[in-house]
């Protein structure tokens, strides 16, 4: 029989929508949101990185961790004390400085950490380690929808947080199917606006080692593996390397389509629902579930397409601000403020590190 002929467009809501979440995105987010499909941007320009994890190979030594805090250690927040009282009092601070040492979870100060699966698959005991950070999904809720346009794509596939323009609002964390983003109290341009009311720090997060990127090199997670765990390149080849790994081993991928697709791929031997089931999640400690897409949401998919022109403005005031205050562009960690908050203001010495805990250190 042959084919029909096209029909009338389906000019449902939902189609109508994506139609404007979709079309929109591309004029009205951030320019470093939208570059990786900017007009007349080579194929090689447009492709962005993506990190392909080899499961089988980690034994939890750790050098990854040590090195992404090593690496970054000039990125980590320097909180004022004592913090601006919160209104209404119900806002609680979130401080990590007097926990730096924490790596058993992601923090502030720990934007990797190693996760442990130990069971039995098929008969066969197991015990997966698994190097988990930010997934820099490729159409990320939390840069779409960050109210301040303090969260953004690069063209290379990079999600990160400026720091900068950050009020802490942890939108990007109630987005974040993993709620990936931390919070730390007593840093960020909300010290210089209205810290009573507006904001509660910056949030942080992995942000793939971008100034490394810059400069040619790769990020120190994956230079420092000692068994070559990890490999970053275009993503395409990445995906096409996954589902050759996942073949040779028999093995699962995650992070090509959860959230609708990630720069972050595992692959391992054993399902990663039985891996979800045997790790400890919790605060700090993500999931390995099937994550739905959230920009799918058509809600969501609305709120950015309307929003993300003011979003946009509002970052362009924000950043203005925070260099009226004082601040550098991407260096000074308090927000803008070189003398820490007011001309008489410096910065306390943090107290002694505390041993790891799992408990949150404001409950």
């Amino acid at each position: 029989m042959k084919n029909k002929a096209p029909s009338t467009p389906d000019l449902s809501r939902r189609r109508f929508l994506a139609t404007l979440g979709l079309g929109g995105l591309g004029l009205m987010l951030p320019q470093s949101a939208s570059a990786a499909a900017a007009p007349g941007a080579t194929a090689a320009d447009a492709e962005e990185l993506a990190t392909l994890h080899d499961l089988s190979k980690c034994v939890g030594c750790g050098a990854c961790v040590s090195a992404c805090r090593e690496a970054n250690a000039h990125k980590f927040p320097e909180p004022l004390r004592p913090f601006p009282a919160m209104y209404p009092a119900t806002v609680k601070a979130e401080d990590w400085s007097t926990k730096r040492q924490v790596s058993d979870r992601l923090t502030p100060y720990n934007w990797l950490y190693i996760q442990s699966a130990r069971g039995q698959f098929q008969g066969q005991r197991f015990e997966i380690h698994i190097p988990r950070r930010c997934m820099h999904c490729q159409n990320p809720p939390c840069a779409n929808l960050c109210p301040w346009g303090a969260a953004a794509r690069d063209k290379n596939g990079v999600v990160r947080i400026d720091d900068q323009i950050c009020l802490g609002g942890a939108k990007c964390k109630t987005v974040c199917p993993w709620a990936i983003p931390m919070r730390q109290t007593g840093v960020g341009l909300y010290l210089k606006l209205l810290p009573r009311y507006g904001g509660n720090g910056v949030m942080y997060k992995c942000d793939r080692c971008f100034d490394r990127l810059d400069k040619g090199q790769k990020p120190a997670c994956v230079e420092a593996c000692p068994f070559a765990v990890q490999e970053i390149g275009p993503r395409s080849e990445m995906v096409a390397k996954a589902h050759a790994l996942a073949r040779n081993m028999d093995g699962y991928i995650y992070g090509e389509t959860e959230n609708g697709g990630t720069n972050s791929l595992y692959v391992s031997p054993v399902p990663f629902d039985i891996l979800d089931a045997a790790v400890t999640t919790g605060p700090g400690k993500p999931d390995l579930a099937k994550a739905p897409d959230m920009m799918a949401d058509e809600t969501r998919m609305a709120y950015a397409a309307l929003f993300a022109p003011v979003a946009g403005i509002v970052a362009g005031a924000l950043r203005l601000g925070s260099r009226l205050a004082g601040g550098k562009e991407g260096g000074d960690r308090n927000g803008g403020a070189k003398d820490g908050g007011g001309k008489d203001a410096k910065p306390s010495a943090p107290p002694a590190p505390d041993a790891p805990t799992n408990k949150e250190p404001w409950s």
